[in-house]
């Protein structure tokens, strides 16, 4: 009441208080002339240096819990008037390129509901969700509790599913491979799915099926992003012997058939006996990945052992699991004996050789996760691309509720009534176990974001907007807070699978290591935009009558092949206006630049293709 008695008799606060409280107000005046206009520019800082795992929520060895890990930036500036000043003078520039990232994303022609989930679940890399600790590595809960963080750990299976790390910020894509290869992969390879801070000193949680594989996928993609065969290198051995871990005794392919048959605990918080399609499929995405880089690293016989049960595993799956609509599971009990200790856990089923907790026949949203990961890092076809459009109309035909008002979730609630969605399983077709597994007839933005790109991959652009559109209007600002998609706590990682919208619908992939780059849009608009990133630089292309720009806008692009649509007419290739030498070849309407040189195309250069 004092600060406003002052402030309304005469516009102005008065000199300080002598004795500093809790409490302060600002007021900066001027003088605006009608029709003119000002800004007003406050900066807040602060500076926490004494992160605890028991104060932020994160599990922690005994004895270990108040022991201080810090935040990255209290190394980085020494108080908060420090990082405030250094805001101050710099102002300008991180507006600036903040600004130069927004606008190439806004002015891109790509459907508004894509960019506004991509930009909206991209925020959670600003939550409590995600932090630095003082030595510079970078950790995620799930998600975000009121007071502390939900679900420690950088939780494998569900970081699993977002690309927006691996393409906006791979350093810190980098930071959580670090993590998840190092102390995180025991001695036998066993890939323990939440990390214990500090590092090095206890494990926690089993080895996942589903998120060991989607890291070993993470790993090929943040390597291809960039190109830096020395990074693959250094982390190979661990990749290799998580690989490995498959085919020990009582693990996921003990047979070494490219089949998972053994006990496979998920991001359902239980283990799936027997063959299915969610954990099967990504173990063939985790094969084709380590092919790629057992190749790159002159492993040739690791190569081969894993080309081999790629190929058995893959035919294996479309002939047996594959009912003809989609793919399913084959419930398979196991012997408690038998099971690796790495994969036994308290949550799933305890009678193991008739498990509750089952898929069963059901149609699952994300039965294909592993197919639509190796659609965003560019590995190809897992199992039948024909199976695959089959099984996505599938999903949009049994798991797609265009109405709640019929649908009964026993569960968690995260869409009602007369909202539309996609809900993790339908039994429409098939018979629901007795005892389904958890979240079965939830809904999950996640699963709903990987499901929907691959639709967008697989050329069911229509259904795949359409559902994006869906979630966007669950989260329109009046209904839900539109920078919050929650699951397990608010600004839930899992929905920072967004991203690959943009990837999916924009038909941009980067292969670093052969400087392979291709543009071949999949959204129809003339002159189509969109925005491109490598682990190396990012900017913007614009496809208009018959040539494809490239600009770079920050860092470079290396480039020795470039795809793009054809078109009729000259072929040629440029760089600010400069021709360069390449050999041209048009095929099924697109046309592939092949250069005699590397180029690097520079920050604030265009690369002009004319196809």
């Amino acid at each position: 009441m004092l600060f406003w008695d002052e402030f309304t008799s005469d516009g102005r606060l008065g000199p300080e208080a002598t004795e500093v409280g809790p409490v302060s107000a600002l007021c900066l005046q001027r003088k605006i002339a009608a029709g003119a206009e000002a800004e007003f520019t406050f900066i807040l800082a602060w500076h926490y240096p004494n992160r605890t795992p028991e104060r932020c929520g994160w599990r922690a060895p005994k004895g270990e819990e108040k022991t201080v890990i810090g935040n990255w930036y209290a190394t980085r500036w020494p108080d908060a008037w420090d990082a405030a000043a250094y805001a101050a003078a710099n102002l300008t520039t991180l507006e600036r390129r903040t600004r130069l990232f927004s606008e190439a994303l806004r002015g891109s022609t790509l459907p508004a509901a894509i960019k506004e989930a991509a930009s909206a679940n991209f925020s959670t890399l600003a939550t409590q969700t995600c932090f630095r600790t003082a030595d510079g590595e970078f950790h995620g809960f799930e998600g975000s509790n009121d007071h502390i963080g939900c679900c420690a750990g950088s939780c494998t299976h569900v970081w699993n599913y977002e690309t927006t790390t691996p393409y906006l910020f791979p350093s810190l894509a980098r930071s959580l491979r670090k993590a998840s290869f190092g102390f995180s992969t025991d001695d036998e390879g066993a890939q323990h799915f939440r990390q214990v801070l500090p590092d090095g000193k206890e494990r926690h949680g089993y080895a996942a099926a589903d998120g060991q594989m989607g890291q070993i996928i993470h790993a090929y993609m943040d390597w291809s992003l960039s190109g830096d065969l020395g990074w693959l290198r250094e982390i190979y051995p661990r990749v290799k012997a998580a690989m490995e871990f498959c085919w020990k005794p009582g693990g996921w392919d003990a047979d070494r058939d490219g089949v998972m048959e053994g006990v496979q605990h998920n991001t359902y918080d239980v283990e799936f006996f027997g063959p299915n399609p969610q954990c099967g499929i990504y173990y063939l995405g985790g094969l084709r990945a380590m092919k790629e880089m057992a190749d790159a690293t002159g492993d040739t016989a690791m190569a081969q052992t894993c080309g081999e049960l790629f190929e058995r595993g893959r035919k294996w799956i479309d002939v047996n699991l594959f009912n003809g609509e989609y793919y399913v599971q084959r419930i398979q009990g196991a012997p408690r004996e038998r099971i690796h200790k790495a994969l036994l856990s308290t949550m799933g089923a305890d009678n193991t050789m008739e498990p509750e907790y089952q898929v069963g026949d059901g149609c699952l949203v994300d039965q294909l996760v592993g197919q639509y990961l190796a659609e965003v890092a560019g590995l190809g076809a897992l199992v039948d691309p024909a199976n695959c459009r089959k099984t996505l109309d599938s999903i949009y035909k049994y798991n797609y509720k265009r109405t709640l008002v019929d649908h009964d979730s026993v569960q968690r609630i995260f869409a009602v009534n007369d909202e539309a969605a996609l809900i993790i399983c339908d039994y429409g077709k098939g018979t629901r176990p007795r005892v389904p597994f958890p979240y079965w007839a939830e809904i999950m933005t996640g699963f709903e974001y990987a499901a929907a790109t691959h639709m967008l991959y697989a050329g069911r652009v229509k259904e795949g907007v359409e559902c994006i559109e869906n979630i966007r209007a669950r989260y329109d600002g009046e209904r839900r807070n539109p920078w919050d998609e929650a699951e397990c706590g608010h600004h839930y990682a899992r929905a920072m699978a967004a991203w690959s919208g943009v990837l999916a619908l924009s038909g941009f992939r980067y292969h670093g290591p052969a400087g392979a780059v291709e543009f071949l849009p999949k959204w129809q608009a003339a002159p189509f935009r969109s925005i491109w990133m490598t682990a190396n630089g990012w900017g913007t292309f614009e496809r208009s009558t018959g040539a494809t720009s490239i600009r770079v806008l920050s860092g470079e692009l290396r480039v020795r092949t470039a795809t793009v649509p054809s078109a009729a007419g000259a072929i040629s290739a440029a760089v600010d206006g400069a021709a360069v030498k390449a050999a041209m070849k048009r095929s099924e309407g697109r046309t592939e630049f092949r250069f005699a040189l590397e180029l690097r195309v520079m920050e604030g250069s265009v690369l002009v293709l004319k196809a």
